[in-house]
């Protein structure tokens, strides 16, 4: 006997109902298949109940839940924000405010305001942009999150290099920003252009680790970078007189 659906999306039997969707004249292949990927996946329900924007909010909880990367009190920019699952994510768990607001974020897309969050609607590569976050945050940041990505093209590749130029800008803004200690997390495409990345993390924070989170799907290409305990930007003037000494005094500034 076939099961009838409850409100647990379960059937009678105590298995998981599929829900399929039915095909549409106007729909592509592609979004029939999104579609019903959206439709039974667990986190995008988990959400919806939770309150939280995105099922993102949940790579974002599983990865702190294990490196432990946000901590009451923090300073925190949120790069790529929108819809604002992170920045929700963010402000629950360094206790942002109204009141004392210590959550910045920036996306060119339109998103609605959150309690607790200083909210940019600006391109992260326009000019201005990495200073209006400094000036926002009133201090250096604890920690600089990226889930940013170019808008899609449909040539992996391509669309590789695009996100990696994104993960390359965020980072120079966190060495610019974080304080000693400080931490940084981006999202990167699986790809091989993101050992320059790789390279400029390890040299300037005491370890870098790959994250897969269980709430990124298993077919995506996407997977995390997470770069903690910032040791402070090497200055350019002193390894330029390190070098002319004949040696490098390995001195790092914050």
């Amino acid at each position: 006997m076939t099961g009838t659906k409850n409100n647990s999306g379960r059937g009678s039997g105590g298995r998981e109902l599929t829900v399929r969707v039915k095909t549409s004249r106007g729909r592509t292949a592609s979004s029939q298949r999104w579609l019903e990927r959206q439709l039974n996946d667990p986190y995008v329900a988990r959400s919806k109940r939770e309150g939280y924007r995105s099922r993102a909010a949940y790579k974002l909880i599983e990865i702190d839940d294990k490196h432990h990367i946000l901590a009451p009190g923090m300073r925190v920019v949120d790069l790529g924000a929108a819809p604002g699952g992170w920045s929700q994510v963010a402000v629950e768990r360094v206790g942002s405010t109204d009141d004392d607001k210590r959550v910045v974020a920036i996306d060119y897309l339109e998103m609605d305001q959150l309690p607790g969050v200083i909210l940019f609607q600006k391109d992260f590569l326009d000019e201005d942009a990495p200073a209006l976050l400094e000036q926002a945050l009133g201090g250096r940041a604890d920690v600089v999150m990226s889930d940013m990505a170019a808008p899609t093209t449909g040539h992996q590749k391509t669309d590789h290099l695009r996100t990696i130029y994104l993960c390359e800008v965020a980072v120079d803004f966190a060495l610019s920003v974080l304080k000693p200690g400080g931490h940084f997390l981006t999202k990167v495409f699986r790809g091989g252009a993101e050992n320059t990345v790789l390279t400029q993390l390890k040299q300037n924070f005491a370890s870098v680790y790959h994250i897969k989170p269980p709430a990124s799907r298993a077919g995506s290409v996407e997977l995390f970078l997470l770069a903690k305990d910032f040791k402070g930007r090497k200055d350019a003037a002193d390894v330029g007189h390190a070098r002319d000494a004949g040696e490098d005094d390995g001195s790092w500034r914050p």
